[in-house]
């Protein structure tokens, strides 16, 4: 049915470039036409469904900022054309002539199948379950009767570890990160492949995390947040859009990508004040936050460490919030949301009194960042970073 479906797809799609518009109709019962302008396209992509792939077919997407079903879908064309189609589809969404190559790309980082396999099997509640399985096991072992009546726990647990590990594995697999002058190529896909291009512009924050199992190994996970879909089709939840930047690698390949995506992210980072550890004394130690010139950065969790990157040109609303417990203590914690409902930095437990000052301070940062996006938004320095005036010189009130 998934190839019947697939077939009259394409045999109904019927696509051209007016000008730098791109117009698609199809639909063999309901028709339907999009209009997209190519010059405002967040992306044009290359996907290899694995039907298509088995064909030698390709799909060339064509992103919008809106939602999933605004997408372009250019289906199916042979690897060749469909390769010589986006290149022309970029030409175009740059000014450009339609008979101009593809800009070159560099490569940047490429992430070992062992390296993922070993990954797909530390990340999420696997390593719960699998302790989990072995207590029952063992439990068993001494009493039979408890073996059978968890026979049934355990196999779902197998199968919910092996369908996890399974879907993040073939998803991530050969995973590439390269780099181009309309921003980051990300390929990947086991049996299904996409090639896909993330415009800087478009990456409202940046997300590290270390777990636990993979802090031994020296190993982080890097995730992009996303403003419109990059991957998932219909299936994507518009509220929380996010993209593997870097799936397992090491330190220094996240520094290296991190340069790329967040030239300008030092800020100066600070623990909570010390009357903050009777509120969370398990996770104080693990509580740093500051604002820089051009990121928000905040650092949290004591078992799944999480550092979260906001540019200050991206934050959409400021906020303080502070629960009864941190208005005994006066504390309050500083959130800047950018589009998302999940997609935030939290400056937890900060002083009251420092609260005000950045809900005083960060307003004209954002602004004077933003303005500086939209007059400058290409690189103006060596590190790719258009350079932020300097904050403004006041001195901090005390905690």
């Amino acid at each position: 049915m998934v190839a019947l479906g697939s077939v009259v797809y394409w045999a109904v799609t019927r696509w051209r470039v007016d000008g730098d518009t791109l117009r698609v109709e199809t639909g063999l019962i309901r028709r339907q036409s999009l209009q997209v302008p190519l010059s405002s396209a967040q992306a044009i992509d290359l996907v290899e469904p694995f039907l298509a792939r088995v064909l030698g077919l390709a799909e060339v997407r064509v992103r919008t900022g809106g939602a999933s079903r605004g997408d372009a879908r250019l289906c199916y064309l042979r690897y060749s054309d469909a390769t010589h189609v986006r290149a022309g589809l970029l030409a175009v969404a740059h000014g450009l002539h339609e008979a101009v190559p593809a800009p070159p790309e560099e490569r940047l980082v490429v992430v070992p199948n062992g390296r993922l396999v070993v990954a797909g099997c530390l990340t999420g509640t696997i390593p719960a379950s699998l302790v989990a399985v072995i207590a029952l096991a063992v439990l068993g072992s001494t009493d039979p009767a408890v073996l059978v009546a968890s026979g049934s726990g355990l196999l779902a647990a197998f199968v919910t570890m092996a369908l996890t590990a399974w879907r993040r594995i073939s998803t991530e697999w050969s995973f590439t990160v390269a780099e181009a002058p309309d921003g980051l190529r990300v390929r990947s896909g086991l049996l299904s492949r996409a090639a896909e291009t993330v415009p800087r512009g478009r990456i409202q924050a940046v997300r590290m995390v270390e777990p636990l199992w993979f802090r031994p190994l020296g190993w982080c996970r890097l995730e992009l947040h996303l403003a419109g879909g990059v991957k998932g089709g219909d299936r994507q939840q518009p509220a929380r859009l996010r993209r593997a930047l870097l799936p397992v690698g090491t330190l220094a390949d996240a520094e290296l990508l991190l340069a790329r995506v967040l030239p300008g992210r030092e800020a100066a980072l600070t623990r909570p004040p010390r009357r903050a550890m009777l509120r969370a004394p398990l996770s104080y130690h693990f509580l740093r936050a500051g604002v820089g010139e051009c990121c928000a950065v905040a650092i949290s969790g004591r078992v799944r460490r999480e550092t979260v990157w906001v540019p200050l040109a991206k934050a959409q609303s400021l906020r303080a919030a502070q629960g009864p417990i941190q208005r005994s203590m006066r504390l309050a914690s500083v959130h800047l949301d950018t589009a998302g409902r999940y997609t935030r930095a939290t400056l937890r437990d900060r002083a009251a009194p420092e609260a005000v000052y950045l809900l005083e301070e960060l307003p004209g940062r954002c602004a004077a960042a933003r303005n500086l996006a939209r007059t400058r938004p290409g690189p103006t320095s060596a590190t790719g970073q258009a350079d932020l005036p300097a904050p403004a010189d006041r001195a901090l009130p005390d905690a």
